[in-house]
């Protein structure tokens, strides 16, 4: 990651603004380097798929591709499957720091995940119709925290009907087991598979309402990979699988104590009441003394999502952290910008700082999800807020863990006030 220091809040506002540019034709040379590549990582995995429905597919006819999106290796199963046919793929906006060039050249289309971007549907448009290129796009736009399905946006089917070209979805076993975000990177020993299936033809989607393609969707991305773990019978053994589990599972199911949780090892220890868990080879949750509140990871996750909930419900919820801030307005780089403060509460983010130069509000409605990421290119963990001029990555400073809790409070949130504005009366304002 391109990183420059010394800029003031308004150098980096004022930089000149670059002119939005359409997407390249996706390169066969770089198409044909990254299926050689990918091929060391997909022999260590055994990787294997299988075909449903796909010979409905000419190999000339351009489709989009959905992916759950469970780690780097999917990009490289993408081209297992689907080479040498030409896709562009969608791509969040900061992974063209520094590599502008040879990202277009591969065919990315950078988006800004989060964020509502019209221009993103039309530079979609503009390859289908003027490469006659496939669409390779991730919906959920980020990784899962707990291994389970993240939200796909309610526009998703509104696009699918506005694009017209066949959808096929491409559905992952084994990656997230074998590098699961929270792990920092240290990869399992873990057999990768995944399914290719033909799911909708363009009468289908004529026939169709973006509502009855959004449901069909959800069902399609609906997962859970440490279930998946258990049912297989797929043992990890490696002595790092509960590094870093604090950051999913955050809050302690004993003692309720939040940010006091720490795994190491194979162990995920609370230090408010002492209390430890043990992260099984077969994928469990297990007390090492009393009772186990969660054997299953995903279910202590959904607690804490309905624990924040509550928090937001009775007015509690708070978040008021000191964070280091850069920023994003290209694609040169990413701008320090010194410390400040980031809070969230009911009534959305407010991030300060700059010496008191930025003063920035984001609001619940903003958005349904948020760009949260461990780890983010080996330089910590992130809470992103911004506009589609302006990026702010924080990186929180305080102890313990708040980014997860900070995505799930966040989704939350759109919900409860998009419902509130729902029932609302007409006449009241």
């Amino acid at each position: 990651m391109k990183i420059k220091r010394g800029f003031t809040y308004k150098d980096v506002l004022d930089k000149p603004k670059k002119q939005e540019r359409k997407p390249n034709k996706p390169s066969f040379f770089f198409r044909t380097l990254i299926r050689t590549v990918s091929i060391p990582d997909l022999l260590a995995t055994g990787f294997k798929y299988e075909s449903i429905g796909m010979d409905k597919l000419s190999k000339k006819e351009p489709c989009l591709i959905l992916m759950n999106h469970s780690s780097f290796i999917d990009l490289e199963i993408v081209s297992r499957i689907f080479y040498p046919r030409k896709y562009n793929i969608v791509c969040t906006s900061d992974g063209f720091i520094g590599k502008d060039w040879l990202m277009r050249q591969i065919g990315c289309i950078p988006t800004k995940k989060f964020v509502s971007e019209i221009s993103l549907l039309h530079d979609m448009m503009y390859a289908v119709k003027r490469y006659n290129s496939s669409i390779l796009m991730y919906p959920e736009a980020s990784y899962s925290f707990d291994g389970t399905a993240t939200p796909l946006p309610e526009s998703l089917g509104r696009c699918i009907k506005m694009l017209g070209i066949p959808v096929v979805v491409v559905k992952t076993e084994g990656a997230f087991a074998r590098d699961p975000l929270y792990n920092n990177r240290q990869k399992r020993k873990v057999k990768v598979s995944a399914t290719a299936e033909y799911l909708l033809s363009p009468e289908d989607i004529k026939e169709k309402s973006p509502r009855e393609i959004n449901d069909l969707l959800k069902q399609k991305f609906s997962f859970d990979n440490f279930l998946w773990q258990q049912q297989n019978g797929v043992k990890i053994d490696e002595p790092f699988r509960a590094d870093y589990l604090n950051r999913a599972l955050y809050k302690c199911p004993h003692c309720l104590a939040e940010g006091k949780t720490e795994g190491k090892g194979t162990i995920l220890t609370c230090h408010a009441c002492g209390k430890q868990y043990e992260l099984t080879e077969q994928g469990y949750m297990r007390a090492l003394d009393g009772e186990t509140e969660f054997a299953h990871v995903p279910d202590w996750y959904d607690w804490e999502r309905k624990c924040v909930r509550e928090e937001i419900e009775r007015g509690e919820y708070n978040l008021d952290v000191p964070v280091d801030i850069y920023a994003m307005v290209d694609t040169e780089c990413i701008y320090e910008l010194g410390e400040g403060r980031l809070t969230h509460s009911r009534e959305g983010f407010h991030l300060t700082g700059c010496d008191g130069e930025l003063d920035y509000v984001q609001k619940p409605l903003a958005s349904y999800s948020l760009y949260a990421d461990y780890y983010w290119y080996k330089l910590g963990d992130i809470i992103c807020i911004g506009t589609k001029e302006i990026l702010y990555y924080c990186f929180p400073k305080g102890e313990g863990d708040v980014v997860a809790k900070t995505r799930l409070a966040a989704e939350e949130l759109y919900k409860i006030v998009r419902a509130e504005k729902r029932t609302k009366p007409s006449n009241e304002k």
